[in-house]
């Protein structure tokens, strides 16, 4: 939910004239736009391993960041002391990029609207470690009851709220209250000298209602399910084959493989795949790929970016067509375009750079089950845990978790060390079937870049991808 003025200052036991006399320090030696970037983030985990508790933390993190761009430059410096000498100091340090230019009149700034795209009822940070462990238990006592192969249960529960204030030297500040929960389960099963992992859970920007419509024992049994389904799996094929992704999760594949390249920052140094290609086409024509700030709760979601921007619901690729890239201030500059709400940080510690929200494919016109009946030897694709990817040349490798094989139209045995190896722009160009069936996989994907992470969601329905290569045995 967005923050009051008075609770968003008071946090961080500032007012606006001292802000807007530190954006002018900032500015004293001729930078062309500052900002600063007010954070105070509560964390705090639960963990049961084998039953018992082993891990229980809680942190709290406070600080403030100071950004000073000039032209391409950029300027930064952080600090934890946040009064009126520690704030100044910061923003000369940050305000060294510029040099020789005349100081800048005072600045005004006035508050601006936030979004309410994460209302939560019952914030996880004021429920007491009691009731989360009662989740937890109920996950590992699921696990192990599913099969007796099940050797080992890690559950955890892990959340955060964070307070931000943005203020701008372009005169406008804007505040955001942002909660965050994930659940994740993580078992082991042995049988015959064969041991399998398995992982899932979810969660977004939500609090200890999410627990009411996602039970904490089915996610135990799914996770339970998959490392005892795994124990059986075949070695996979290797060789270029039909590839069928299933709805949900393998979108981080797309996350990946097109997503990052589709980032401004690539695009404005001309290292991207992508870069100079606004209006080619660079996928079949059933591709249509968005990134979304603004669903509601998701992970990805945001009130506000981190440079103080409304998100938005961004076309990528339309139909096969690139429309667009993700921007943060420097790339909008640089393209002369309006701010796509894609400007994102981990904490106050580090400089924004154009950043995924929530990245989907939207849903085509064929049935799910139409696409595995149109696969003669193929691989069923249903999660992942993750993967790499070359920006420049958009070559990418991943692991597949759980894999099956596609024969005579039928999905049959299990496989394991499937890894997909292939390129992004051309497995979009081979994407020949997608279905009706969208789904935004739950919330637990974290994605990294450049030394930072960032929560994210991804998206797909199941999508045929007529050729990837396959790496596993030889056939």
């Amino acid at each position: 939910m967005p923050a009051d003025t008075p609770h968003a200052f008071a946090v961080f036991g500032i007012d606006l004239s001292l802000a807007e006399r530190v954006l002018t320090e900032a500015l004293s030696r001729g930078g062309d736009y500052a900002d600063l970037y007010f954070e105070n983030r509560i964390t705090g985990a639960l963990s049961l391993d084998d039953s018992q508790v082993k891990d229980a933390s809680r942190s709290i993190h406070l600080g403030c960041g100071v950004r000073v761009l000039k032209g391409d430059a950029t300027g930064y410096a952080y600090t934890e002391d946040l009064t009126t000498e520690g704030l100044l100091r910061a923003a000369r340090t940050a305000g060294a990029v510029a040099s020789g230019g005349g100081a800048r009149d005072g600045i005004e700034v006035a508050g601006m609207s936030a979004l309410d795209l994460y209302p939560v009822a019952r914030p996880a940070v004021d429920v007491d470690a009691l009731t989360k462990l009662a989740l937890l238990r109920e996950a590992d006592e699921a696990a192990r009851a599913f099969d007796p192969r099940v050797k080992r249960v890690v559950a955890t529960l892990a959340e955060s709220v964070r307070d931000v204030l943005i203020i701008t030297s372009e005169g406008r500040w804007v505040a955001d209250h942002q909660p965050m929960v994930r659940f994740d389960v993580a078992t082991i099963a042995e049988s015959d000298g064969k041991r399998q992992t398995a992982r899932t859970g979810g969660g977004g920007r939500t609090g200890m209602e999410y627990f009411d419509t996602h039970s904490p024992a089915d996610a135990g049994r799914e996770a339970a399910r998959i490392a005892v389904t795994m124990l059986d799996a075949r070695e996979a094929p290797a060789g270029q084959l039909p590839v069928v992704l299933g709805a949900g999760d393998s979108g981080i594949l797309l996350h990946e493989a097109v997503g990052h390249g589709l980032e401004a920052d690539f695009n404005r140094k001309k290292t991207s795949n992508y870069s100079d290609r606004i209006g080619d086409r660079v996928a079949s024509e059933l591709c249509t790929i968005v990134d979304d700030g603004t669903i509601t709760s998701s992970r990805g979601t945001i009130n506000v970016d981190d440079e103080g921007h409304a998100p938005q619901r961004n076309v990528l690729i339309e139909d096969g067509i690139l429309r667009g890239y993700m921007h943060d201030n420097l790339s909008t500059k640089h393209f002369g375009i309006d701010p796509s709400g894609n400007g994102r940080r981990q904490s106050y510690q580090h400089v924004p750079m154009p950043r995924m929200t929530n990245t989907y494919m939207l849903e085509g016109p064929h049935d799910p089950d139409e696409i595995i009946r149109s696969v003669k030897y193929g691989i069923y694709a249903k999660s992942f845990s993750g993967g790499q990817v070359n920006i420049s040349n958009g070559d990418f490798v991943f692991s597949v978790t759980e894999g099956y094989l596609i024969e005579d139209g039928r999905i049959t045995a299990p496989v394991r060390d499937v890894n997909l190896i292939g390129n992004g722009p051309e497995a979009m160009n081979e994407v020949s079937m997608v279905g009706t069936d969208f789904t935004l996989s739950d919330g637990r994907w974290t994605c990294g870049k450049d030394g930072q992470s960032v929560p994210v969601g991804v998206g797909i329905p199941t999508v045929k991808i007529d050729r990837l290569t396959v790496g596993g045995s030889q056939a």
